[in-house]
């Protein structure tokens, strides 16, 4: 069994067909160095999952007879990197593969008009796999990575109920490869893992949302990264108005019912409440005027203002603008703990059988909510913060070494890790996008290197002596540039350099904020124009190019659409 797993593996890293007793084996036992790490051990198993991969619609076979001589470049993750990086490459000299645990792309700055039917949610994705890419896909989470070898190891995820909506936390509690070594086995058996070989590797897994741990957010709180959030919200949010209606329903009731709270006060969180207002006034106060007393919308955010990215001039703006609105901005405000029930009923979690939530900050205390949504940052992908850790030994191809140590030592023997930031635990990478490898020495003058073939980028990445912003924007230019430098062999040529655009948001009622990367700002109706345009242009395809516009014509002429799906 062990030799049948190597000569798997020779066959592959060979770019020949797989051996007949490979295809047909469905289990393999796993491949355990005794140099290996703590991580690695126990993670790369030979095995074949074809009745796995052709629900797909291809196999490792189909895969691998269609590289025609072409380098395989796996792209992991199906955000603004890895989507993009996908798109660019020169299908003629790279076989693209995108590994993700969703098959779209999700265009983020639209959600919030998704969320409130302004509008429909398609008009914010983007399908890895059409017929106008040439783009290999497999849905599937990405487990461990074996650097020497060049094998990333799959778990399968066509069939996760979790698609679509905010990660907070692992699939298996933040377990990847030995330390879940039992349950891998179990799933090698199912035929739920699978392995595939790169030439090159790119990671853009981005990020989670980030809770720090408040008790119940978690469980209760409503995000706002993916469509499968901005669909739940807009449910939820009708779902409070069409039960305030009722002839049942108290105006105590009511009260809780129509209180909307948004914690966090970076652009998704002020866009969103922009937009909550936008559908309330323009759509639902039609429809429900008897219940315009009971609603209320409050942004609570820890710092000291909103929207920290602009100028303080352009930032109080657009306080004083959402204030005039009647969208109540609580800064310095710690949110403690949220749970379904009125204050005090924490165990029965019903109020007149209508179900709502305790929100608690240290400032007001316990405050009856119909609806939380979080915003508040980004946690580190678990592949980041826990997988991508120890590297037993340096590749011997395609890595660069330095280092006063190596005087002695040959690079071989020295064990390495991914270097990481000490703050945000992002992947460090050299101005190339390459990651970098630090010894795990405890000497003063640790020794570095850089994997030529590997690629971070991406909020889950961070160049070494930059503070660039975990941006859309940011993410998009390293990958444009990636793509290009690739494309054309010239990876050496300049390295990487961000252009600040500027940064908008929407603030309600036809207005939005502009602050350019050279400091110029608009505001007001003017700025709304830009926000609007920004979004029509920077839209992938065609379709949604139409469409984009079609909806707000629609809405405008029409209203929202507020029935429930």
């Amino acid at each position: 069994m062990r030799s049948t797993t190597r000569l798997c593996r020779a066959q592959q890293l060979s770019l020949s067909v797989r051996d007949m007793s490979c295809r047909t084996t469905n289990t393999r036992s796993a491949l355990l160095g005794p140099s290996s790490s703590a991580v690695q051990a126990g993670n790369f198993y030979r095995r074949t999952n074809t009745s796995v991969q052709q629900r797909r619609g291809i196999t490792i076979s189909q895969l691998d007879n269609g590289r025609e001589g072409r380098e395989r470049v796996i792209i992991l993750g199906s955000g603004w990197a890895g989507f993009t990086v996908a798109r660019k490459l020169d299908s003629d000299k790279y076989q693209a593969v995108v590994v993700s645990p969703r098959d779209h792309f999700t265009f983020t700055p639209l959600l919030a008009s998704t969320a409130v039917g302004t509008l429909e949610f398609r008009t914010a994705m983007e399908p890895v796999k059409s017929r106008r890419t040439k783009v290999n896909f497999f849905q599937g989470w990405a487990d461990t990575v074996d650097f020497k070898n060049k094998i990333i190891t799959i778990e399968e995820a066509a069939d996760d109920p979790a698609q679509g909506l905010a990660r907070t936390t692992g699939r298996h509690g933040n377990a990847f490869g030995a330390k879940r070594n039992g349950e891998s086995i179990e799933a090698v058996k199912k035929g739920k893992l699978f392995d595939l070989v790169y030439d090159k590797l790119v990671i853009s897994v981005g990020c989670y949302s980030q809770t720090f741990g408040t008790p119940g957010v978690k469980e209760h709180a409503f995000f706002l990264k993916d469509v499968g959030d901005a669909r739940k919200i807009r449910n939820r949010l009708l779902a409070c108005f069409e039960l305030a209606a009722l002839p049942t329903t108290s105006d105590e009731a009511k009260t809780h019912l129509l209180n909307f709270a948004v914690v966090g006060g970076g652009p998704t969180g002020i866009e969103f409440a922009a937009e909550l207002h936008d559908i309330i006034h323009e759509d639902l106060a039609r429809i429900y005027p008897e219940l315009m007393s009971f609603h209320r919308i409050t942004v609570y955010d820890v710092a000291a203002k909103v929207l920290p990215m602009f100028d303080s001039k352009i930032a109080d703006y657009a306080l004083v603008t959402l204030r005039r609105e009647g969208i109540s901005i609580k800064t310095q405000h710690h949110v403690e703990s949220l749970y379904p029930g009125t204050p005090g009923t924490r165990s029965k979690g019903v109020t007149e059988d209508h179900a709502v939530f305790t929100l608690t900050t240290k400032e007001e205390g316990e405050i009856s909510v119909g609806m939380v949504v979080w915003s508040t940052g980004l946690m580190m992908n678990p592949l980041i913060a826990n997988a991508l850790r120890q590297v037993p030994e340096l590749p011997a191809d395609g890595v660069r070494v330095s280092g006063p140590e190596f005087d002695q030592k040959s690079p071989s023997s020295v064990r390495w890790e991914v270097k990481k930031h000490p703050k945000t635990a992002s992947v460090v990478t050299d101005d190339r996008l390459r990651v970098k490898l630090i010894s795990e020495e405890e000497d003063q003058d640790r020794s570095e290197a850089v994997l030529k073939h590997v690629f971070a980028l991406g909020d889950c990445s961070v160049i070494e002596g930059t503070s660039y912003p975990a941006t859309a924007q940011v993410a998009s230019q390293k990958a444009l540039w990636l793509a290009k430098r690739l494309n054309k062999g010239d990876i050496e040529r300049a390295p990487f350099t961000w252009r600040n655009l500027g940064v908008m948001a929407y603030i309600g009622n036809w207005n939005a904020l502009f602050q350019g990367g050279t400091g110029h700002n608009v505001s007001g109706r003017a700025a709304w124009v830009l926000w609007r345009g920004a979004y029509l242009t920077r839209s992938v395809s065609l379709r949604n190019k139409i469409l984009i516009p079609t909806y707000w014509f629609l809405n405008w002429l029409f209203g929202r659409d507020i029935g429930r799906f």
